[in-house]
C-alpha cells in the first residue's frame, strides 16, 4: 500500500498558504525581542504550544514569523513575546529557538528517510516494559536503546507488573549490561527510581498497555493521566496518553511522557553505530573484517558458540536491526 507523505508529517511540518491578498513586503531584518521571556514547551497541541516560564508561569503560545522553519518539540528552550501573564484567552509568541543539547529521533519504519523529532533536552530515556499483559518485546527495547545513545541520552529500563510475572527472563537479558534496571511490583515506584530521576530530564517511552501511565501518576500524584487496558485479543494495549507532556517531579527534575507506541524506526542511525546498544557484545566484534555489517559469513559473531542462549538472543537481535536497514520489517520491528 502506498503510504501518503502526509501521514509522516508532525505538526509542525504543515505549512499555512497565504492569502492572495496584498501582504506586507518582507524584510531581512529580523525584530531583536530584547524583552523576551525565556521558557521551556511543555506541551504541544495543533501547533499550538503550552510555555512554562522561568517563574513558572505557563502560557500558551504560536509560533511567530521570526522563527521561520524551525520545529518545536517538547523540551525545547524558547524565548517568548507578547501576552505572558498566563490568563485564560492570552496567547504569547515564540520568536526563538535555544540550541539543543540532545534531540531523540525515530523514523516510521527503518527505511523511512523522515525524521520525527520526539522531544528535545532529555538527559535520560527510560524504556518502560510490562512482564506480562503484554508481552515484553526486547526489538523495541532495543532499538530505543540505540536511539538514546546515539542521541547521546542515558538509557535505563524499567520493568512493571513483576507481581503478576516475574521478571527473571529480561533481568537475565538486561541485567549483565551498565544500564540502571528498575522493577515495579504492584504499581509501587521504587525508591531507587524516584533517586535516578531527580534532577533528570527523562522521556519515558514504551507500548501501550505496558502501565506507563500509571507510572506517571505514582511519580507526579496531580498528573492524572488516562490508564487503560490491554485487549485480550490482540494483546495490545490502548492509546490512553495521546500527546507528549512534560511534566515537573516533586523532588526536582522532569519526566516527558508519550505515546504509546509501536515501532522505533533506526533509519537515521548509521550502521556502525547500532553496536554502540550492545556493549556485551562489542568486544566480540573486534575480530570482525572493516566495515562488517555483523550480518554476514565473515563476521566474528558467527564463530561465537551457539550454547549460551543469552548471548544468542543478543546477537539475534542485533542482527534483526542490521538487517531491516536494508529491508522493510516484517512486523511492528518490536522483535
Amino acid at each position: 500500500m502506498t503510504r501518503r507523505r502526509h501521514d509522516l508529517w508532525d505538526e509542525d511540518d504543515v505549512r499555512v498558504r497565504p492569502g492572495r491578498g496584498k501582504s506586507r513586503p518582507r524584510s531581512k531584518e529580523r525584530p531583536e525581542h530584547a524583552q523576551a521571556r525565556d521558557g521551556v514547551v511543555m506541551a504541544v497541541d495543533r501547533g499550538r504550544f503550552t510555555v512554562e516560564l522561568d517563574d513558572g508561569v505557563q502560557v500558551y503560545a504560536v509560533k511567530a514569523r521570526e522563527i521561520g522553519r524551525k520545529g518545536l518539540v517538547v523540551g525545547d528552550q524558547v524565548h517568548i513575546v507578547g501576552d505572558v501573564t498566563g490568563d485564560a484567552d492570552t496567547q504569547a509568541r515564540i520568536v526563538r529557538r535555544g540550541e539543543r543539547r540532545s534531540v531523540l529521533r525515530r523514523t516510521a519504519d527503518d527505511t523511512d528517510p523522515v525524521e520525527r523529532v520526539v522531544v528535545a533536552n532529555a538527559t535520560q530515556l527510560a524504556v518502560v516494559t510490562a512482564t506480562v499483559d503484554p508481552e515484553p518485546r526486547v526489538g523495541l527495547i532495543d532499538r530505543a536503546f540505540v536511539a538514546a545513545l546515539d542521541a547521546g541520552i542515558e538509557p535505563m529500563l524499567v520493568i512493571t507488573k513483576a507481581d503478576l510475572e516475574p521478571a527473571d527472563e529480561l533481568l537475565t537479558l538486561y541485567g549483565p549490561l551498565d544500564l540502571p534496571v528498575f522493577i515495579v511490583e504492584r504499581k509501587r515506584v521504587p525508591e531507587g527510581l524516584r533517586d535516578a530521576l531527580a534532577a533528570q530530564s527523562t522521556v519515558l517511552v514504551g507500548h501501550s498497555g505496558v502501565g506507563k501511565s500509571t507510572l506517571v501518576n505514582g511519580l507526579v500524584p496531580d498528573a492524572d493521566r488516562a490508564t487503560g487496558r490491554v485487549n485480550t485479543v490482540t494483546g495490545r494495549g490502548r492509546h490512553t496518553s495521546t500527546s507528549v507532556v512534560a511534566l515537573h517531579l516533586p523532588d526536582g527534575g522532569m519526566i516527558i511522557d508519550t505515546p504509546g507506541i509501536r515501532s522505533f524506526g533506526l533509519a537515521h542511525v548509521d550502521v556502525d553505530r547500532v553496536i554502540r546498544a550492545f556493549p556485551d557484545l562489542e568486544e566480540l566484534t573486534e575480530a570482525c573484517p572493516r566495515s562488517c555489517t555483523h550480518d554476514e559469513p565473515d563476521c566474528a559473531l558467527s564463530s561465537v558458540p551457539g550454547d549460551d542462549p543469552v548471548l544468542r538472543q543478543r546477537i539475534d537481535s542485533l542482527r534483526r536491526l542490521v538487517r531491516s536497514r536494508s529491508t522493510m520489517p516484517d512486523d511492528d520491528g518490536s522483535g
